[in-house]
C-alpha cells in the first residue's frame, strides 16, 4: 500500500520540485506576460481611437472594422488573463521569498535578496518595496474581479464602477513594484565570465600553496598572476577555461515594466482629458417625455454635436452621482435639418431612478406618452461622446436584419429615425426589422416613428425596403393597440416568439448569394440562437454576418 501511493503522489512531488526550483523562472516568465496584458487591456478603453479608426476611410475593411466591436471581449480576456497569471506570479515568489532566505549566498552579497541566512521571509514581504507594493496589488485586483462578476454588476452597478476605477492605483503600485531591484545582471561579463579560473581564490580554496605564498592571498586582489607560480596542471589541460582578471560586479535590471504601460497609459490619460474638455459644457435639454414601461426619453442640444446612427453617449448629471456616468444609446441624431438628439432609459436602478425624480414633475405619470410643457430648471448634464458601435454598420450592407428585444430597440431607434430622413444615400436597400417585447404597451415607444416610416416607403413606392415583424411574448391587453393611429402596425403584430430557423431559411431564399448584416441588442438567450444560426450554412449561397450588442 505505501509503494502505490508513493507511485501514485511521486508526479505531484516530482512537479513540486520543479516548481520550488524553478521559481524564479516562473516569476520571470509570468511578468512577462503580465506586462503584455497590462499593456494591452488599456487599448479597448480608448472609446475615441475605436470610435475614430471605426468611422474613418483608413479602416476599409469590414472585417477589420467588425474586430473593432470585439473590443469589450478583448478588454475582458487580457484582464481575465492578469488574473490568473497573477496567481501564478504570487504564488512563484512565495517560493522564491523561502528560496532567497535558505539558499543565502555569502560570496556574492550583491545578488542577495534577504539580508542574511534564515530571515523571516515575511520580511521580504511585508517589509519591502516590492513585497509590500505586490501584497496591495493583489488586494486591489482581488477587488476589481469580484466586482466584476456578472452577478454584482447586475445587482450592484456602483459596487463595478467604483472598484474597476482602482487600476488607476494598480498602475501606480505596479510602477513603484519593478522599481525596487531585487533581480540583478552581471555587468562584467568579458572580465569574468560564467565559469572562469580566478587563481587567487581558487587556489587558495582547492589547491596546496606553496611555501612562498604561505600567507594569505586577499579577497579581491585584481594583481596578476605571479610569473614564479606556474598554473597546475589541470588548468592548463583545458583548453576552455578562462582566466578571470576581475570580481563579478552586479547591477540591478532597469524596470521594463515602464516600457510597456507607459505607452497605453499615457495614451489612455491623453484620451480622458480631452474627453473631460470636450464634456465640460453641459447640454441644454429640450423636452423629457415619459414613456409607457418605465421608459424615459430625453431630448437635447450641445454646440458642434455630431453622431451616426448605432453610437452611443454617456450622461453624466452631477446632482445624481457625483462620479457615475452611464452609456446610453442615442435613438434620435442630429442632422443637417435639426440639431436635436435624443436618448431612451428604462428606469431600472437608482440612478435611473433619482434621474428621472429630477426630470420629471410628477415621476408617476408612466402610463402614457406625456410631454412636459410646465416650464421648469432641469439639472445640469453632461454629455460625452458619441462613440461607436456594432449597429453603424447596419446601413453599410445591402440587407441587413435587426432583431431587438425590450428596451434594444434604442440602437435601431436612430437607424429608423435616419431613413425617415432619407434613405437614398445609404448602401441599405431592404431592411427586416424583428422587435420582441413582454407587453403591448412597450410598442408604443416608437410606434409613431415605425408608422412614419412605413408610409413614408408606400409614398415613395418602395414597400419592400422594410420588412416589420412585432412579436408579443404575452397575450393580456392586446386589443389597446388596434386602433387607426397604428392600423399599419397591427397586421404585423405576432403572437408568441419568433421562429428564428424558418425566419432565417426565408430571408435566405429571398436574398440568394448575397451578405446580409445581423444585429442583435437584447437578451443573450437570443443573441446565442441568432449567432448559432448565422454561424450555420444555407443552401442558397447566403452569407450572415453576426454583429450585437449586449445589455451586460
Amino acid at each position: 500500500m505505501p509503494e502505490l501511493l508513493r507511485a501514485f503522489f511521486s508526479p505531484y512531488y516530482l512537479t513540486l520540485a520543479v516548481f520550488v526550483q524553478l521559481g524564479l523562472c516562473v516569476s520571470r516568465a509570468s511578468a512577462s506576460v503580465l506586462n503584455l496584458n497590462c499593456c494591452l487591456v488599456l487599448l479597448p478603453m480608448c472609446r475615441v481611437l475605436l470610435a475614430f479608426l471605426r468611422g474613418s476611410q483608413k479602416v476599409a475593411s469590414r472585417k477589420t472594422r467588425r474586430l473593432i466591436d470585439k473590443s469589450k471581449t478583448f478588454h475582458v480576456t487580457c484582464g481575465v488573463t492578469i488574473c490568473i497569471f497573477s496567481v501564478l506570479h504570487v504564488a512563484a515568489h512565495l517560493v522564491n521569498a523561502l528560496n532567497f532566505s535558505e539558499n543565502y549566498n555569502e560570496d556574492f552579497l550583491a545578488i542577495n535578496a534577504a539580508h542574511y541566512r534564515g530571515e523571516d521571509p515575511r520580511k521580504l514581504l511585508f517589509a519591502t518595496v516590492p513585497g509590500l507594493t505586490g501584497v496591495f496589488m493583489v488586494l486591489v485586483l482581488f477587488l476589481m474581479c469580484t466586482a466584476s462578476t456578472y452577478a454584482i454588476r447586475v445587482s450592484n452597478y456602483d459596487i463595478f464602477w467604483y472598484t474597476h476605477n482602482l487600476f488607476f492605483v494598480f498602475y501606480m503600485l505596479l510602477m513603484l513594484h519593478v522599481s525596487g531591484g531585487v533581480l540583478k545582471y552581471q555587468t562584467n561579463l568579458e572580465e569574468h565570465p560564467p565559469g572562469c579560473f580566478n587563481p587567487n581564490k581558487t587556489l587558495r580554496e582547492n589547491m596546496t600553496v606553496p611555501k612562498a605564498f604561505e600567507e594569505p592571498f586577499p579577497n579581491h586582489t585584481t594583481e596578476p598572476f605571479p610569473e614564479d607560480l606556474s598554473v597546475p596542471e589541470p588548468f592548463v589541460q583545458n583548453n576552455f577555461m578562462r582566466i578571470c582578471s576581475e570580481e563579478p560586479k552586479f547591477q540591478s535590471h532597469f524596470p521594463e515594466t515602464w516600457f510597456w504601460i507607459s505607452g497605453p497609459l499615457c495614451l489612455y490619460c491623453v484620451e480622458r482629458l480631452y474627453r473631460y474638455i470636450r464634456s465640460n459644457k453641459p447640454v441644454t435639454i429640450t423636452s423629457v417625455i415619459s414613456h409607457p414601461s418605465n421608459v424615459l426619453e430625453v431630448r437635447m442640444i450641445k454646440d458642434d454635436f455630431e453622431a451616426r446612427p448605432g453610437q452611443y453617449v454617456i450622461l453624466h448629471c452631477p446632482r445624481v452621482s457625483g462620479l457615475e456616468s452611464h452609456p446610453f444609446t442615442l435613438t434620435m441624431c442630429p442632422t443637417d435639418t435639426k440639431a436635436t438628439f435624443g436618448v431612451h432609459l428604462k428606469v431600472v436602478g437608482d440612478w435611473t431612478e433619482r434621474f428621472r425624480d429630477l426630470l420629471l414633475l410628477h415621476s408617476n405619470q408612466d402610463t402614457e406618452i406625456l410631454p412636459i410643457f410646465q416650464q421648469r430648471r432641469y439639472p445640469k448634464l453632461y454629455v460625452d461622446g458619441p462613440f461607436g458601435s456594432p449597429f453603424e454598420e447596419s446601413l453599410n450592407y445591402e440587407v441587413s436584419l435587426c432583431v431587438a428585444g425590450g428596451i434594444g430597440v434604442t440602437p435601431f431607434a436612430s437607424v429608423l429615425n435616419t431613413l425617415l430622413d432619407g434613405w437614398k444615400r445609404y448602401k441599405l436597400r431592404r431592411l427586416y426589422f424583428i422587435w420582441v417585447c413582454r407587453d403591448v404597451e412597450s410598442f408604443r415607444w416608437f410606434a409613431d416613428l415605425l408608422c412614419m416610416l412605413h408610409d413614408k416607403l408606400w409614398q415613395e413606392n418602395r414597400p419592400d425596403y422594410i420588412n416589420i415583424q412585432l412579436y408579443l411574448s404575452q397575450t393580456d391587453g392586446i386589443q389597446k393597440i388596434i386602433g387607426e393611429k397604428y392600423q399599419a402596425l397591427n397586421s404585423r403584430l405576432l403572437i408568441g416568439r419568433p421562429r428564428w430557423k424558418l425566419l432565417f431559411d426565408e430571408i435566405a431564399k429571398c436574398n440568394r448569394r448575397k451578405t446580409i448584416g445581423v444585429f442583435c441588442c437584447g437578451p443573450n438567450k437570443i443573441s446565442k440562437i441568432l449567432h448559432k444560426l448565422s454561424n450555420s450554412s444555407n443552401s442558397y449561397g447566403t452569407r450572415f454576418e453576426y454583429n450585437k450588442e449586449s445589455f451586460s
